[in-house]
Parts: C-alpha cells; sequence; structure tokens
C-alpha cells in the first residue's frame, strides 16, 4: 500500500506544526493537515501569515485556498518549475527517507509511529546551524523570550 505524507513547516524556526499520513492522494490529505495546523495553534495562527506550497492540484483546489483564507492564512506558491522555492521541505523530505525507512513497516500503524518518532527528533533533538545550533523547538522558545 502507497502512503503519502502531508506537513507544514514553520518557515522560521523550520519546526514541523503539522502533518498527515494517509493510504489517498485525495483532497482529504491536505484537509486533515491543515484541520491539524488549526487543532495545534488554537486558533492563534498569525493572521495572514504565509502557507507556502508549490503549484499541485490540490494547493490551486478552490477549496483548499477557501480553507486557508478561512484559517486567516495568505497562500503563496511556487513559480511553475522553480524547485528553489521548496528547498526547505525538499530539505527535511531528503532527511525524513534518510531517518525513516518507511518500506521496512509491515504495518500503517507501525510507519505512523516512525514518522512521529522522527518529527519529535527533528524537532526537539536534531539541532541545526542555521538556527544558531539550537533545535526548532528550542529557537521557537528564544524567539518568544526575544
Amino acid at each position: 500500500t502507497k502512503v503519502y505524507f502531508s506537513c507544514v513547516k514553520d518557515g522560521t524556526t523550520r519546526e514541523i506544526v503539522a502533518h498527515y499520513l494517509s493510504t489517498s492522494l485525495g483532497m482529504s490529505i491536505v484537509y486533515k493537515t491543515l484541520q491539524r495546523l488549526k487543532d495545534v495553534s488554537d486558533g492563534n495562527l498569525l493572521p495572514g501569515a504565509l502557507l507556502h506550497s508549490d503549484q499541485g492540484f490540490h494547493y490551486t483546489h478552490p477549496v483548499y485556498q477557501k480553507r486557508v483564507k478561512k484559517l486567516g492564512l495568505t497562500q503563496s506558491m511556487s513559480r511553475r518549475g522553480n524547485c528553489l522555492d521548496n528547498a526547505s521541505m525538499e530539505s527535511f523530505f531528503g532527511l525524513f527517507k534518510d531517518h525513516v525507512q518507511a518500506k521496512a513497516c509491515r504495518t500503517l500503524f507501525e510507519l505512523k509511529s516512525k514518522v512521529e518518532d522522527f518529527i519529535d527528533y527533528y524537532n526537539s533533538d536534531r539541532y541545526q546551524w542555521g538556527l544558531k545550533r539550537m533545535t526548532p523547538e528550542q529557537y521557537r522558545g528564544h524567539l518568544l523570550a526575544a
């Protein structure tokens, strides 16, 4: 069974703030990711904050765009064929694939567990040079304290 992974990364702290795994590539994968973003933020999303994506059919769909606006976010999209706009996410997905051996998982539950463990590691334990050698969570705390 194929499994698809959708996530939202904070561009400032590099923290993965919402994610969702699905066995379907239908529109529900992005809707559920948006719902998780809303749930995690307790409705405290910064008004007008940018939600960046590529130009995939999920992100250009009118219902998705309406839901993004309803959350008070501003949608931003890469120009066609410009991979540099998505470099931060591509870097995360490359690291993810290096650490999470998805094909070795025998069940969806096992894969979900590995994904949760990796995101916890990425956000809480993995120091990043570009964040003053802090983890994304530490950097968020640093910014809030400033």
